[in-house]
């Protein structure tokens, strides 16, 4: 099913797809994560207003919280809570790199934007679970988007930086190392999605970490979990 109206759209092809848009865009998918990504290709392409739909169609109707439910949890040691590479310390003091590089073969900046763009959205959702980056945090650059105030009262990621705020206009960006793989994560893996695709537009080999800290410390969480809808909003079958 889908909500009523709902164009049925891909990654690859939604800034094409928008073109015959006459009306503000809200882009779903099953979890706001890969829409995200969306998002910011069509905010890039000139949807400025585009937005995501939080958690997705998994916040729409309970049937379709499987995702979501599944991914949020930090049981069995596996990840979260009590794993040795979450820590209270504080985050690393992060150091300028120089700007990512690349090859192009646009002549203007706005055909080079479009070029950015299309590989990205052709290279599809890029996400890594978490469980992967607590095995080994030093293999990652990574980035807890978080406030300060957050990261002191739950903690991060062993190894992780906190670059918070993320601009070209204050050179932010080039505090990420281009040398290696790039992670954010955020609350719930729709912003952290945000940023990895931008971060690939400009050049890094970037990744989201999938469902957020959702997915490792659930239980500890005072605001941003997943909770399966208690409403559920109506579904179109044809």
């Amino acid at each position: 099913g889908h909500i009523e109206g709902a164009v049925n759209t891909s990654l690859g092809t939604i800034v094409a797809d928008a073109a015959v848009s006459t009306k503000p865009i809200l882009v779903v998918c099953y979890t706001g994560q890969t829409a995200s990504h969306a998002t910011v290709a069509l905010r890039l392409s000139g949807f400025r207003t585009a937005k995501v739909l939080k958690w997705g169609m998994s916040g729409w109707d309970s049937s379709l919280s499987g995702s979501w439910l599944a991914n949020s949890g930090d049981e069995n040691g596996v990840i979260g809570i009590g794993h040795t590479n979450w820590v209270a310390t504080a985050t690393v003091t992060p150091v300028e790199y120089n700007a990512p590089e690349w090859t192009t073969s646009a002549t203007t900046p706005a055909e080079m934007l479009v070029e950015r763009v299309t590989l990205m959205t052709t290279n599809g959702f890029q996400g890594v679970p978490a469980a992967d980056v607590l095995a080994a945090p030093t293999d990652f650059y990574i980035n807890n988007y978080w406030a300060q105030v957050d990261v002191d009262k739950y903690g991060h990621i062993d190894g992780a930086n906190r670059i918070n705020p993320l601009s070209i206009a204050s050179d932010e960006f080039k505090y990420y190392d281009p040398s290696k793989t790039v992670v954010t994560y955020c609350w719930t893996g729709q912003t952290s999605s945000m940023v990895t695709a931008y971060l690939t537009v400009l050049g890094y080999d970037a990744k989201s970490l999938k469902f957020g800290v959702n997915s490792m410390i659930y239980s500890a969480l005072e605001s941003h979990q997943f909770v399966a809808p208690t409403v559920n909003y109506p579904l179109v079958q044809e």
